[in-house]
């Protein structure tokens, strides 16, 4: 959970559609992926510009035919320099059954904080 204050680079809040907790600059929810404010294209354009992803992981599960059942839960931790961890949760659960297939996704998107500040005339949805 983020200790910054509202305004600062990092600070949160919720999403008023699913309860997520998401950086405050953001105009897109990442999680259920809902419009929470509308920004020019300018401003979208700039942003996606400047978008950075320095860690996508993908791999995919395939379990075997002649396998029993495994159950799996797909867990996120997050550590700080010190290697002491900041945050941790579990994002999924649930079983294979033999033949069945999963594929899992991680990624990072950066942005540079934008001020915090919404700027005059735009509108939340919330």
């Amino acid at each position: 959970m983020s200790t910054a204050r509202p305004g600062m680079a990092g600070a949160t809040r919720a999403c008023p559609h699913c309860k997520a907790m998401i950086l405050e600059t953001a105009a897109v929810c990442p999680s259920c992926r809902h419009h929470l404010r509308f920004d020019d294209s300018a401003t979208v354009s700039q942003r996606e510009a400047s978008r950075q992803v320095p860690l996508k992981v993908e791999g995919t599960v395939h379990h075997p035919q002649d396998a029993p059942a495994y159950e799996y839960t797909a867990v996120v931790v997050i550590r700080d320099e010190r290697g002491r961890e900041v945050e941790r949760h579990v994002v999924g659960v649930g079983a294979l059954l033999p033949g069945d297939e999963r594929t899992f996704s991680l990624a990072v998107e950066m942005f540079p904080h934008s001020g915090g500040v919404i700027p005059r005339g735009k509108r939340r949805l919330s």
